[in-house]
């Protein structure tokens, strides 16, 4: 192998991700040559719709897991979150990275330093939303 082909998802954190596997990749295998292919997944593609309604998180690894069946890619990097329940027994998870902070970021609005409770607060994760109205269930 010539070249270590590295398949990524093409969102600029995915890519800086990746950017980070890379250079371990580097760090401990100097010799090694290495290419960023970068894919836009249908989880990417679809913006308009909840993921959960076309396919939930496989949507962000369809495409990668096709680039390393047809050879396209040798290995792939992904964000654990993005990864399916299930995963095909023919594409087995070999690595996984140092964790990094595992908390997410409230933002607010300009000037405001504590929530409101009397108004919404509006998030894209399911799993956020179910985790914020466990922990506040009065909140809309």
């Amino acid at each position: 192998m010539n070249v270590l082909r590295v398949g990524s998802r093409e969102s600029r954190l995915a890519v800086i991700q990746s950017e980070i596997i890379l250079n371990e990749i580097h760090k401990k295998f100097p010799h090694i040559k290495t290419e960023l292919i970068t894919f836009k997944t249908t989880g990417d593609k679809r913006l308009d719709i909840n993921l959960d309604v076309i396919g939930g998180k496989g949507l962000f690894v369809k495409e990668l897991d096709m680039a390393l069946l047809k050879r396209k890619a040798d290995i792939t990097v992904h964000s654990l979150k993005d990864m399916p329940v299930y995963i095909n027994e023919n594409l087995p998870v070999i690595a996984y990275s140092q964790r990094a902070n595992p908390y997410d970021a409230l933002v607010l609005p300009l000037g405001k330093e504590e929530i409101d409770f009397d108004k919404p607060v509006g998030c894209s994760s399911r799993r956020r939303s179910i985790q914020f109205k466990e922990m506040y269930p009065k909140l809309s």
